[in-house]
């Protein structure tokens, strides 16, 4: 604990931090979006902290820029704000939002404002948009809001399109990563109006935007970038939900895919991995440990580096001088359903490794493939 403050120092508070981070108790974040300043992103985002009080969540305002705005200003009456921390530059005061005063704080919800705003020089970090991930990586869950200019991707569209060039800008990445995308959507017609009556900017300010970026068409394209980008983020969610189904449903689907070094093998995996493909199941190519040539050394090597190239779990099985006995303690330890081996012609003395393998295990499904 500091003297001056009696809170924990920020080397603890950093140490704290990791240590959560380790635990894996991430926060989670939620960006209200936005095509343009004034649709509404930081009323939408006080909204919810009402109503997440309401709920009796432990909501904290870590940093919101009003404009002065009124009613976003009455928002703020009723919610607890963390002080700004205030940092000396060429003669001025500037402010920041104070992460360690949040971190030892330790709300459940912290809201913050302008997420890809960036830090005055000085601050512990550049962007506005790492302070967040502070937080997140403490536990704490965020609330936030973003407009689509400010996007990496999109610098060199925007600047096309409106004639301004945005300095203020964030990976994509972030975005990519939020637990949720809300769009806060406008019409250009809607904002234009809301600019003229002096909603947005004070009117000398406001006239220069209705001339400039706030004209209709530029509002109409970052309109409909925003609708584009948030029907992906849906997509994009939607496509993993339904890949995280179809893998829990079939987490114990195996297919198994044994080699040798002989070339053919080769053949097997590929045979092997449309199988596992086409069953949504996961490819494991294993092989019996025995002494080889210089020669079968390599051919199995050029084996292996295919399975890996497709994506396959290697295993080496240790027989130990039974092979069958090595094999089948194999499939039943990974609990195997699907086998993949090669067809060779039965001998007069000895009967082919899959009649072997299905005697003790007559569950099995075993694919022959011609090597």
């Amino acid at each position: 604990m500091t003297a001056e403050e009696g809170r924990p120092s920020p080397d603890a508070l950093l140490a704290r931090v990791k240590r959560q981070e380790k635990e894996g108790r991430r926060g989670r974040l939620r960006i209200y979006l936005g095509a343009f300043p004034g649709v509404g992103k930081t009323y939408a985002m006080l909204d919810e902290a009402h109503r997440r009080k309401t709920y009796g969540e432990d909501v904290l305002v870590g940093f919101v820029e009003t404009h002065g705005r009124k009613k976003t200003e009455a928002l703020l009456q009723g919610l607890e704000v963390i002080p700004r921390k205030r940092i000396e530059y060429k003669g001025a005061v500037l402010e920041e939002m104070d992460v360690e005063a949040v971190l030892e704080r330790r709300p459940a919800v912290c809201l913050v404002d302008e997420l890809a705003h960036t830090n005055a020089p000085g601050s512990e970090r550049q962007k506005r948009y790492e302070d967040v991930q502070v937080l997140l990586n403490a536990g704490i869950t965020v609330v936030s809001t973003l407009n689509i200019q400010h996007l990496e991707s999109l610098n060199d569209t925007i600047e096309s399109l409106t004639g301004v060039k945005v300095n203020e800008t964030l990976p994509d990445s972030v975005l990519d990563e939020a637990d949720e995308v809300i769009l806060v959507d406008l019409s250009p017609e809607g904002a234009r109006a809301r600019m003229e009556h002096g909603h947005i900017y004070p009117p000398e300010q406001a006239r220069t935007a209705l001339e400039n970026f706030f004209r209709p068409e530029n509002l109409a394209a970052l309109r409909e970038l925003a609708l584009k980008r948030t029907a992906e983020e849906v997509y994009q969610q939607l496509e993993e939900l339904m890949r995280e189904t179809v893998r829990r449903a079939d987490t114990e689907e195996q297919v198994l895919v044994l080699v040798d070094e002989t070339p053919g093998s080769r053949k097997l995996i590929r045979h092997g991995w449309r199988l596992a493909h086409g069953l949504r199941a996961t490819l494991m190519v294993a092989y019996i440990k025995h002494p080889l040539s210089e020669a079968g050394e390599r051919e199995l090597a050029r084996t292996l580096e295919l399975a890996e190239d497709l994506n396959a779990i290697v295993r080496p099985i240790a027989a130990e001088g039974d092979e069958l006995r090595a094999l089948t303690g194999f499939i039943e330890t990974i609990g195997i359903e699907h086998v993949v081996l090669p067809y060779r012609r039965p001998g007069l003395l000895r009967r082919p490794l899959a009649d072997r393998l299905l005697q003790l295990k007559p569950d099995l499904e075993v694919h022959l493939v011609s090597a």
